[in-house]
């Protein structure tokens, strides 16, 4: 499978082949590097709830802002909880959670638009940034998926409330972003327990026991058979090979970073115009 992230410049990679198929969407997520952060931080940190200086994340947001011709007041962002709650937004929105955390959708794990010049924005430190788009509507989601998160269904969540939305599984197309592999993902019976029961009907398994209760665990994978069963074609689904954890040059990560380390992005959004 071709890789779906392209590195555009140091602080940001964009989805491929989304690119090339419509110009004005604009989908990706960012590095570590290209910022001004300093110290656990360093140096590209968009996450506001890590201990980082207001103003340095501010300024962070800032250069990203510019480089995606995105100005922060066109941003929506959210505190993230681990939870499946997801929002579909508009240009009404625009503007929360850009530059600061008050501001931000509470307890919210995924948004969903149709509205040009919208963009949709979560944080990560190995979760799994989902995006989707289905392109015959004009609609572009974005979702966080951790453990918790995965578990509970918030792949399924947003193709359903697509689906409420008129808008068919078949038609909707998925990217899975650059998040922890399974190598560097070891996990416990009790998570293992949850993961099972996604599982009974799947015979691919996306897991391997390594020791006594001491499961790899690839949740990118994990994800992409629960877009399936929701519906998605395997073939409208692409997976990225970047690991947070691996590609330390690039990206922070929660775990090797153990747990004092900045955030990435995740970004999507209609622009009516990239003049």
């Amino acid at each position: 499978m071709k890789e779906p992230f392209v590195l555009i410049k140091d602080q940001y990679m964009l989805i491929d082949s989304w690119r090339q198929k419509n110009l004005q969407l604009v989908a990706g997520f960012t590095t570590k590097n290209g910022g001004v952060s300093t110290g656990e931080f360093q140096t590209l940190n968009t996450g506001f709830h890590v201990g980082d200086k207001l103003g340095d994340v501010q300024g962070n947001r800032r250069i990203i802002a510019d480089k995606l011709m995105y100005p922060l007041n066109e941003w929506i962002g959210a505190e993230q909880t681990h939870e499946t709650n997801i929002h579909q937004v508009t240009s009404r929105d625009c503007g929360r959670g850009a530059a600061d955390y008050d501001s931000a959708f509470k307890a919210t794990d995924g948004f969903y638009t149709k509205d040009p010049n919208v963009l949709l924005t979560l944080c990560y430190a190995d979760c799994v940034p989902l995006y989707f788009l289905a392109p015959a509507h004009g609609m572009i989601g974005v979702a966080h998926a951790g453990w918790k998160g995965t578990v509970n269904g918030i792949a399924r969540k947003m193709v359903e409330a697509w689906l409420n939305e008129g808008i068919k599984a078949s038609e909707i197309f998925a990217v899975i972003g650059p998040s922890i592999c399974s190598k560097c993902y070891v996990v416990d019976d009790y998570v293992m327990d949850l993961v099972q029961n996604l599982l009974v009907d799947i015979d691919e398994k996306p897991y391997n026991l390594i020791s006594e209760g001491q499961y790899q665990l690839d949740l990118k994978q994990l994800n992409a058979l629960i877009l399936q069963k929701s519906g998605i074609p395997n073939s409208q689904i692409d997976v990225t090979s970047y690991c947070t954890s691996c590609d330390h040059e690039l990206f922070f990560s929660h775990r090797r970073d153990n747990g004092k380390t900045g955030r990435l992005m995740s970004f999507i959004g209609w622009k009516e115009d990239l003049e």
